[in-house]
């Protein structure tokens, strides 16, 4: 009831949006629903909420948005907005995924898109990413940064699409280091691993005490705490979909983009536009879906042979030269 109830404020709050549309596009009507974690995660949740704030400033629109709390949630908020004729509606996490294939085929006329998962219905975008791609990059970055030998890697929810951020890592800084070694760790197996920066931090202190000096995470809101230890230690931190590079300026290495606020954005204009199409889109370094950041919280931490060798390989791995396992491709990783 909790649930309903906040649904219901917000369809009061914003049920006006469906008068604020641009150009008389009666039936557009966007809306976002955000996984656990919450919007100011300041990484997986967040990019897809500046995605969606960008848009709106752009062109005046506003948009729904509800933060799941909890499993439960997910079928019923989706519902709930499609009933109300919120079109197009963005979920942002492979958890959403079922709740999506129930309810985007009970409103076959509403424009759907799911990111960080494949719903293959006629009303569905599905938006894909290469993170091990992205994950390589920063491999490199973290191998060419290390003294010590050792860099660590911690990752919120046990599961494959983790797994392959792990995998691309270990990939790039054996690139530069074969005898390097990536100490990994995941935060858990339920969804409360995506939250949990007190143990995201007892993890990351953990692969210092061990030799660690870089700590990469993706670990949405549980990697805070792996950047705060980091930063606490004298290590660097890498952070992960955001770029988190200003939460301690000068200890973040730099952070894997995941254009989540892209994807999220693209939908809305994409509807508004009445371009928007279905099937699944996946972007990789090709499509500047996945990169790496550099601003001037961390560019004094990265040499220009640093970068030049990065960007080398960025360029090997859009023409092909250079192919980065996807350890969800066949649940393994070729090195460890």
């Amino acid at each position: 009831m909790k649930m309903l109830s906040a649904v219901a404020g917000i369809a009061a709050l914003l049920g006006s949006a469906a008068t604020a549309l641009a150009d008389g596009h009666t039936n557009f009507n966007p809306a976002v629903i955000f996984d656990l974690g919450g919007k100011f995660d300041r990484s997986f949740n967040q990019a897809a909420y500046e995605g969606a704030e960008r848009f709106k400033e752009e062109f005046g629109v506003e948009y729904r948005e509800f933060e799941i709390q909890s499993d439960a949630q997910r079928e019923q908020a989706l519902r709930r907005f499609a009933e109300a004729g919120n079109n197009p509606i963005v979920v942002a996490g492979f958890a959403q995924a079922s709740a999506m294939e129930a309810v985007a085929a009970e409103f076959p006329d509403t424009q759907f898109q799911i990111i960080d998962a494949v719903v293959d219905l006629p009303n569905v975008r599905s938006v894909v990413f290469k993170e091990e791609e992205g994950s390589y990059l920063v491999g490199m970055l973290a191998a060419m940064k290390s003294e010590t030998g050792t860099v660590g890697f911690v990752g919120g929810m046990d599961i494959p699409l983790i797994r392959a951020f792990a995998c691309g890592y270990v990939q790039g800084a054996k690139a530069v280091n074969p005898d390097i070694t990536v100490i990994q760790n995941m935060t858990g197996t339920t969804g409360a691993a995506w939250n949990d920066p007190v143990r995201g931090g007892e993890l990351a202190t953990g692969q210092i005490q061990q030799g660690a000096d870089v700590v990469y995470h993706a670990a949405g809101g549980t990697g805070r705490g792996v950047l705060q230890a980091a930063a606490d230690a004298g290590a660097f931190g890498i952070g992960v979909d955001s770029n988190q590079n200003y939460l301690h300026p000068g200890s973040v290495l730099t952070s894997m983009l995941k254009r989540v606020d892209v994807a999220t954005y693209n939908a809305f204009k994409d509807a508004m536009d009445g371009n928007f199409t279905v099937g699944v889109q996946t972007l990789g370094l090709a499509q500047e879906g996945v990169g790496y950041a550099v601003d001037d919280n961390n560019r004094a931490l990265l040499t220009d042979e640093m970068t030049a060798a990065v960007e080398e390989a960025k360029a090997k791995i859009v023409s092909g030269e250079i192919s980065v396992h996807d350890y969800r491709s066949d649940d393994s990783c070729p090195v460890s």
